[in-house]
């Protein structure tokens, strides 16, 4: 049986990835209007944007995105354990 400690990691986990994933969209909105022609990311659907800048777009989203959430993921757990005493695997 799963220790009560462990149980409340779940919500706490749910909460940091809704934040963490607010995070990487405010860094990516600043880091687009920098290396972007425009203030706004490119959308797939707009045919007037070139492929090249949708996909560019899409691979640097991709990336802050992956970076925040292994970045908040692990910060989590860390923290979780050093509260409990228990990793939350």
């Amino acid at each position: 049986m799963a220790d009560a400690r462990v149980i409340f990691y779940k919500p706490l986990a749910l909460a940091a990835s809704v934040g963490g994933g607010l995070l990487a969209g405010a860094v990516f909105s600043q880091v687009w209007k920098r290396l972007g022609k425009g203030a706004e990311k490119p959308e797939p659907q707009d045919l007037s944007q070139s492929t090249r800048d949708v996909l560019v777009a899409a691979a640097v989203q991709g990336l802050i995105f992956g970076i925040v959430k292994a970045g908040v993921d692990r910060a989590t757990a860390s923290g979780f354990k050093k509260v409990t005493h228990v990793s939350p695997e």
